[in-house]
C-alpha cells in the first residue's frame, strides 16, 4: 500500500470539482446555546445524499479513476457509511459494487448499500481490519478502494474544511470525529493550508479511544475496547499509514462518553430538528466538554443514518444497547 501524503490545496480544490455535479453544498449553520464567550456552527453533513459525509471521498476516489480501472466493479472495506457513498457513486457510473462488512454493521447500512444494488459480503472483524490496514484479499475482480489511505478519499474529505474556511474564515476550532482519520486528515489539511490559528481536534468515543492513548504514549498502541453503540468511530489501533499525516495535522484528541452524545444528539433534535447518528454528534458532544475553547467553533455532524430503534431509545432518554 502506498502511504498517503496530506492532501494539497490544489487536491482539493480538484476533488470539489469533481464532486460538485452529484454533491450540494451543505450548510454551515449556527446553533444558539446562548454562551457569550464562543459560537458553535455545525457543518451539517447530515444533509448529503446518503445523510453523510462519505459521499464525497466515494464519489472522488471513483470519479478520479480511469474508467479502464472500473469495469469489473468497485468494492471498499466498511461497515459505515462509507460503504453506502461508494454503492452511491458505483451506481452513479453504472458499474457493479461490493462492501466488505462484519457481521453486526449497523442494518440501516446495509439496507442502505443493497438498496443501491451494491452487494454485502460479510468478514470477520479480523479480517476487516487487516482489509483496511492492507492486507491482501482474496483474488476478486472489483478494484478495492481503501476507505482511510486512498489519497482520493483524503482529499475529497478535504472539501469539508474549504467549505467551513469559505463560510466561516474566522473559524477558531474545528472538531471531527475521528474513525479511520480520513475525515479529520482532510479537514485539518484543508483548514490549516489557509487559516494559521484554527485548531483540529480529533473526536473519540470513550469506549475505544486509540487517537488519545497514542497521544500519551507517542507511539500507535493497540488498546483494549469496551461495545458501544457509537459506530464509525472508535478502533482497537490506528491505521499506521494515515497516522503520521493525521498526528502532524491535529492539535489535540477528545474522548466522550456514550451518555455525552446521546445528549448531544438530543439537544440536535430539540434545537435544531437534526438527526444524527452516534458518531455524527460526537463532535457537538466534544465541543460542549471542553467549554475552555473559545471563538467561532465549528462541529462537523458527519452522518445521520441511525437504526430507527437506537433512534427511538436516545430521545426517551436512554443509551441504546452496543
Amino acid at each position: 500500500m502506498i502511504a498517503p501524503h496530506r492532501p494539497t490545496p490544489a487536491e482539493i480544490v480538484e476533488a470539489r470539482e469533481c464532486i460538485a455535479p452529484h454533491v450540494p453544498r451543505t450548510p454551515l449553520v449556527r446553533l444558539d446555546l446562548g454562551l457569550a464567550d464562543r459560537q458553535i456552527f455545525l457543518k451539517l453533513e447530515t444533509l448529503s445524499p446518503i445523510g453523510a459525509f462519505k459521499l464525497r471521498p466515494a464519489l472522488n476516489a471513483v470519479l478520479s479513476r480511469d474508467p479502464t480501472a472500473l469495469r469489473n466493479g468497485v468494492a471498499v472495506t466498511s461497515s459505515d457509511n462509507m460503504a453506502y457513498g461508494m454503492a452511491w457513486a458505483a451506481r452513479l457510473i453504472g458499474v457493479p459494487m461490493v462492501a466488505y462488512m462484519y457481521r453486526g454493521a449497523p442494518q440501516t447500512k446495509i439496507d442502505g448499500v443493497r438498496d443501491l444494488g451494491g452487494e454485502v459480503r460479510f468478514v470477520s472483524a479480523e479480517t476487516w481490519w487487516d482489509y483496511i490496514v492492507g492486507a491482501d484479499r482474496p483474488d476478486a475482480p472489483e478494484l478495492l478502494i481503501n476507505p482511510v489511505t486512498n489519497q482520493a478519499v483524503l482529499a475529497g474529505n478535504g472539501s469539508i474544511g474549504m467549505e467551513i474556511l469559505e463560510d466561516l474564515p474566522e473559524v477558531n476550532v474545528v472538531f471531527t470525529p475521528y474513525g479511520g482519520g480520513s475525515m479529520t486528515t482532510g479537514v485539518a489539511s484543508a483548514v490549516k493550508a489557509t487559516s494559521d490559528r484554527c485548531r483540529v481536534f480529533a473526536v473519540e468515543d470513550d469506549s475505544a479511544a486509540p487517537v488519545c492513548a497514542a497521544l500519551e504514549a507517542g507511539r500507535i498502541v493497540t488498546i483494549e475496547t469496551r461495545p458501544s453503540f457509537i459506530k464509525s468511530i472508535g478502533a482497537p489501533s490506528l491505521v499506521p499509514q494515515l497516522w503520521p499525516v493525521a498526528r502532524e495535522l491535529i492539535d489535540g484528541a477528545i474522548a466522550i462518553s456514550p451518555a455525552q452524545v446521546t445528549d448531544a444528539m438530543r439537544l440536535l433534535f430539540r434545537k435544531a430538528k437534526i438527526v444524527a447518528e452516534g458518531a455524527g454528534a460526537a463532535s457537538l458532544a466534544a465541543a460542549i466538554s471542553r467549554p475552555d475553547l473559545k471563538g467561532n467553533i465549528v462541529c462537523v455532524i458527519s452522518g445521520g443514518n441511525i437504526d430507527a430503534a437506537a433512534y427511538s431509545t436516545v430521545l426517551a432518554g436512554g443509551i441504546p444497547a452496543a
